[in-house]
Order: C-alpha cells, then structure tokens, then sequence
C-alpha cells in the first residue's frame, strides 16, 4: 500500500464516476425485486461465461451488481440487520424529496430511521438530498490550521460557511472511534 507522501507524487487516475456496487445476497430474485420496486433499477443482461447465480441492474447512470450466496449467514453478520448508524458502511442515493421517499418507504412497511434503512439483505442504504450540501475539497482550506486552532480566525481563503463546514468536518474526524 502507498503510503501519503508516495501517493502524492502521482497524479489522480483517469477516473470518470462510480461504475456499481457489489453485493452479496441470501436471493438474487428477492434483492432484485426489492432494487426494482424500490429504487427503480432495472435488469440488464451480464456476461453468460459467469458460472454463478447474479444479476446486473441499471439506473441513474450506475449498476448494481448482486451475487447470490446462500451460505452468506456463514461469513458474515447480517442474519440481524444492525442497527441504524450512519457511521457504518452504506450505499447513499440521491433524491430529489426527501419527506415523499420516506412516506412512501413507511408505505412499503419498511422501517425507516432518519433516511436509513436496510436492503433483504441487512445492507444499510440511505437517501438524501445532498445537493445542498456544499462539496469543498479539503485542499481548498487551510485544513492543518484549522486543526491546530479551531476557535482562532478563519483563513482568509475560506468563506463563513466553508470554515463552519471544516471545523464541524474537523470534529467529526476527532470523534471518530474504532
């Protein structure tokens, strides 16, 4: 693994988005049934060399790509979805109303905490409006500063809210626990 000074010395890779997401599922045909009805994916054809049950679906310009394995309870903890916690893994999608997707989860008899819920397979997923929220790169402040002294005046490269949003980032990174 490279370590931050390597790293640095590259240029970023030709990336253009987020292509899909990889799961594994107890059942393909309940996990597609939930991505259609629920999300409005669609399935797409995959590669018939593939020697294992699947399926790819499509929407908003990305895939989902489920992969059934039966035995997943084996390996893995999702018998019991865990608890809500957005600091835990997830896949978010964006929405355009926030208060409809949720009346209409709740419709679905899905439980719904904040915008959090789980997929069949206990995978936690979230919906958010997050074209509010600004996206500043860390590189655009004075992140070390602002580390070092969090009530001193803000860098001057830096607007109220830009400031407001890296010292909320700030201790959010402090608080973090393992």
């Amino acid at each position: 693994m490279l370590d931050s000074v390597e790293a640095n010395n590259f240029e970023a890779l030709p990336l253009l988005s987020l292509n899909h997401v990889s799961l594994l599922c107890r059942s393909v045909w309940d996990s597609v049934r939930f991505y259609e009805d629920v999300f409005g994916f669609v399935s797409i054809k995959r590669p018939s060399s593939f020697k294992f049950n699947g399926a790819w679906l499509y929407n908003y310009g990305i895939g989902i790509h489920l992969i059934e394995n039966p035995s997943i309870d084996d390996f893995d903890t999702i018998v019991e979805p865990r608890p809500i916690n957005p600091k835990d893994n997830h896949i978010s999608f964006q929405c355009t109303d926030v208060g409809l997707v949720m009346r209409r989860l709740q419709d679905m008899g899905m439980k719904v905490d904040q915008i959090f819920f789980h997929d069949p397979d206990g995978y936690m997923v979230e919906l958010c409006n997050c074209e509010n929220i600004p996206i500043i790169p860390l590189s655009s402040c004075s992140f070390k500063q602002r580390l070092s002294s969090f009530y001193k005046s803000a860098p001057a490269k830096c607007g109220f809210m830009e400031n407001a949003m890296m010292e909320s980032l700030s201790m959010e990174m402090l608080n973090i626990s393992f």
